[in-house]
């Protein structure tokens, strides 16, 4: 007499490949939770500050460049940057079945991809405004979201400096801008849905007016302290506002907008013939690190 086939009642092991296929649920950016949000807009209105303070010296004030204020800037910098990282952190331990915050697997992806952003730097060394290093910060913001992509663009810029002997009063600055064109990234609209031909449009003019607008806020770094400048584009301690501002845009007019714009075309360019296999291996790591699984243990069985 033959018999039926025993049905196990127990509930079926999860499809481990089927999780890492399942989409965006798995894939999507790190969360921005409320203390993350404080800790980068505490942040961004010091970097904001130390940029634009000279516009705002009156006529008296000594002004000798940021080898003074550099230093003091990059010590309040590196604890800012840190406060970012414990915010995600602590959110992603309390998130629950919420968004994925910042956990062993993504501080290790984030060392890998600093250490990527380093090493393309100097293959383009600056030569006419080619920077490679531009395109993968721009999509790993897009992917990781705008918290971890702050984070990561200021260590880029950190750990590249260290690489190429870079290191110099404008470094801070550096790691300030770029973490802000990271952050832009992880806020372009569409991270879970919009796919294909579409992003990698975005993506690029995203880029193309990061690469720009990056270049742009360096200059005011160094502009006020340029000396044997003409009249029409040099910095005049205690004009107004809006006359320096003249001036400034004529500066980048004529001086670095040679150097942007290749940035920008290069930029546009990776994105648009690279974008789709570097996203898709972005997203497929951040799918197999799973930060957003929920961690569940089952007792054994007998």
């Amino acid at each position: 007499m033959s018999r039926a086939p025993r049905q196990d009642s127990s509930p079926a092991a999860p499809d481990h490949r089927a999780l890492l296929d399942r989409g965006p649920s798995l894939g999507r950016p790190v969360s921005l939770g409320r203390r993350s949000i404080a800790a980068l807009l505490l942040t961004s209105f010091v970097g904001v500050a130390a940029f634009g303070w000279p516009l705002l010296a009156s006529t008296e004030s000594a002004l000798v460049g940021h080898s003074t204020d550099a230093p003091w800037l990059f010590a309040l910098l590196l604890p800012l940057l840190l406060a970012v990282v414990i915010a995600q952190i602590s959110e992603g331990r309390t998130a629950g079945g919420g968004a994925p915050g910042l956990d062993a697997k993504a501080v290790a992806l984030l060392g890998v991809l600093a250490a990527a952003g380093a090493a393309l730097r100097p293959l383009g060394a600056g030569t006419a405004g080619l920077e490679p290093m531009f395109f993968l910060m721009v999509l790993a913001g897009r992917v990781l979201g705008p918290g971890f992509g702050f984070v990561l663009g200021s260590l880029s810029m950190f750990a590249s400096a260290l690489l190429t002997g870079g290191v110099g009063p404008w470094l801070p600055f550096q790691m300030l801008a770029m973490g802000w064109v990271c952050l832009g990234a992880g806020l372009l609209p569409g991270a879970a849905t919009l796919r294909g031909r579409r992003e990698l449009v975005l993506l690029a003019g995203y880029g193309a007016v990061a690469s720009l607008l990056y270049g742009t806020i360096m200059n005011l770094q160094g502009w006020p302290y340029i000396a044997g400048l003409s009249g029409s584009i040099s910095f005049v301690p205690g004009d107004d506002v809006s006359a320096n501002l003249v001036r400034f845009a004529a500066y980048c007019l004529t001086t670095s907008l040679g150097w942007d714009l290749p940035r920008a075309a290069l930029t546009v360019v990776l994105c648009l013939t690279l974008g789709t296999t570097v996203l898709r291996a972005l997203r497929r790591a951040t799918r197999r690190a799973a930060f957003a699984a929920p961690v569940e243990f089952n007792p054994p069985k007998d």
